[in-house]
């Protein structure tokens, strides 16, 4: 039966099936694992050559802070048009229509933001959130302690949200079991991580991002047209919302939540660091917000059109590879579902690393009182990078769906990062009590609202618990601010104090100031 809308029926017209037998599946499967093998050989040369560039600890961590404009352009975007733009917009459109647009929406603001209020901290010689949040508030040894346990939770949910959407690609074309899946799409990444460090990992980002993009701009051009065009589209969409149970509410919540995870991702600031300048840095994520915005619109359109050619899949986070197995011609649909695991891919790749950086400088400071040595930096850094990546598909066990377990972690771990990184920058009031209150309220808020059965309403009003974390933590964060003393070290000289324990590679240099 047709779907109704306004009393009447309408009567989709499906999208044709390529995949008519089971012999064209099996040699769709065949002829993925063929290129797929082939594609991760080429990655893992590539960073095998790239990684004669890292002969110190920044070079692997940081690329030698000297990426140029379009580097850091390419890694960016290919870092946004990850897992919830290939799988969570895709099938949030399924879901709820032109709603799956404002991933693109909340991208592009929190893009912009990252461009006009951090790009400038580039001349600080910055290495993690952590140093940087820090100091904002006298470079106080309890705020980075707890924001590096943070950060690091977050780069390993970041990090756990693209192994589920690469593992849901090779179980769709495959049949692989969940855990196999992970697996395999860990060691994809895992290998030209490992060998070629951060300069890998960008270069890579930047050819990525091309073959991601003409795969999302070839799927939407063929399920434009064979639904029918823009008037069927529209079609398609109020049938959808017709049975939709998202508020605008929930749309805007959705937006807030892209944006915060912009504005508190590791990675996302790993690129501010490494730029060769800040305007170079400025320019790029200025330029990426622009390119997102436009790019949101394409799985959007992809989810709506599935919709079209199937009003039944039930696991909605795999709308995406369903198009590719089951209506695109067998070619395009490998090239496609290369292209969505690219995606996946360079994004988990850049979390992977903003992660090792953390262990390797707040992480190793909180528990060891100083950093690895200079001698030792990479070799240390590559084991803690698979610590980090098994971690990571530990984490996964448990998650039931790409969105959930986004917004979940965007909530818990990022919220707060966010707030404080925010009040830090622009308000110099804030100090290291007011950011220990930012940081601690939004995840408590975030905890509350995902798990107690009595804020249940909350949840179903916002969708996810971002909104009201960030609220509660800015409130929290400006109201202790005010009720205790001004730090005592200023912003200019924490940042000598932290370029101090650097070079030194000790805590020496840490400021005890407000209950370190």
């Amino acid at each position: 039966m047709g779907n109704r809308f306004n009393g009447q029926q309408i009567q989709p017209t499906r999208i044709p099936v390529y995949y008519s037998s089971t012999y064209e599946r099996s040699m769709s499967s065949q002829l993925f694992l063929t290129w797929f093998t082939l594609y991760l050989s080429g990655v893992f040369c590539f960073g095998l050559w790239m990684s004669r560039g890292n002969r110190t600890g920044e070079d692997f961590l940081l690329g030698g802070r000297s990426l140029p404009f379009f580097l850091t352009l390419g890694t960016t975007v290919a870092t946004m048009v990850g897992t919830g733009s290939s799988m969570g917009a895709v099938g949030k459109a399924y879901a709820n229509g032109w709603t799956g647009w404002f991933y693109g929406i909340g991208g592009f603001f929190g893009l912009l933001l990252v461009a006009a209020v951090f790009a400038p901290v580039r001349q600080y010689r910055f290495m993690t959130m952590a140093e940087e949040i820090s100091a904002y508030v006298g470079a106080n040894r309890t705020v980075r302690n707890l924001l590096s346990i943070l950060i690091y939770l977050a780069c390993v949910g970041w990090l756990g949200a693209h192994i589920i959407g690469g593992s849901m690609y090779l179980e769709q074309i495959l049949g692989l079991p969940s855990i196999t899946a992970k697996l395999i799409v860990a060691l994809g990444f895992a290998l030209y991580s490992i060998v070629g460090g951060y300069r890998a990992v960008v270069w890579t980002d930047a050819l990525q991002a091309v073959v991601l993009f003409i795969g999302f701009v070839i799927t939407a051009g063929f399920a434009y047209q064979a639904i029918g065009g823009w008037d069927q589209l529209q079609s398609v969409n109020a049938t959808i919302a017709a049975k939709s149970e998202s508020t605008w509410i929930h749309a805007i919540s959705l937006a807030a939540a892209t944006a915060v995870g912009v504005l508190g991702t590791p990675s996302f600031r790993q690129r501010v660091y490494s730029g060769k300048s800040a305007r170079a840095v400025r320019k790029a994520f200025a330029t990426s917000a622009v390119i997102y915005l436009a790019f949101g619109v394409l799985p959007a359109s992809i989810g709506i059109a599935a919709y079209q050619a199937n009003p039944g899949i039930e696991k909605v986070d795999r709308v995406f590879p369903f198009m590719a197995t089951e209506q695109l011609p067998l070619a395009l649909g490998v090239a496609v579902l290369i292209a969505g695991l690219s995606a996946t891919m360079s994004s988990a790749s850049s979390d992977a690393v903003a992660g090792v950086t953390t262990l390797m400088t707040d992480v190793s400071i909180a528990i060891l009182g100083r950093v690895p040595a200079a001698s030792k930096v990479i070799l240390f850094s590559r084991i803690s990078l698979a610590f980090t990546i098994a971690l990571a598909i530990a984490m996964t066990l448990a998650a039931k769906s790409i969105v959930g377990f986004i917004t979940s972690m965007i909530g818990l771990f990022l919220s707060g990062m966010c707030v404080a990184g925010f009040l830090g920058r622009l308000w110099p009031r804030y100090n290291a009590p007011g950011a220990i209150a930012s940081l601690i309220s939004a995840s408590l808020t975030a905890a509350i609202i995902n798990h107690l059965h009595y804020a249940r309403p909350w949840l179903e009003f916002w969708a996810n618990p971002v909104i009201p974390a960030v609220c509660v933590s800015v409130v929290a964060g400006i109201v202790v601010s005010l009720l205790t003393p001004p730090d005592s070290v200023s912003f200019e000289a924490a940042v000598s104090l932290l370029e101090e324990e650097r070079q030194s590679g000790n805590t020496t240099g840490l400021s005890e100031n407000a209950g370190a």
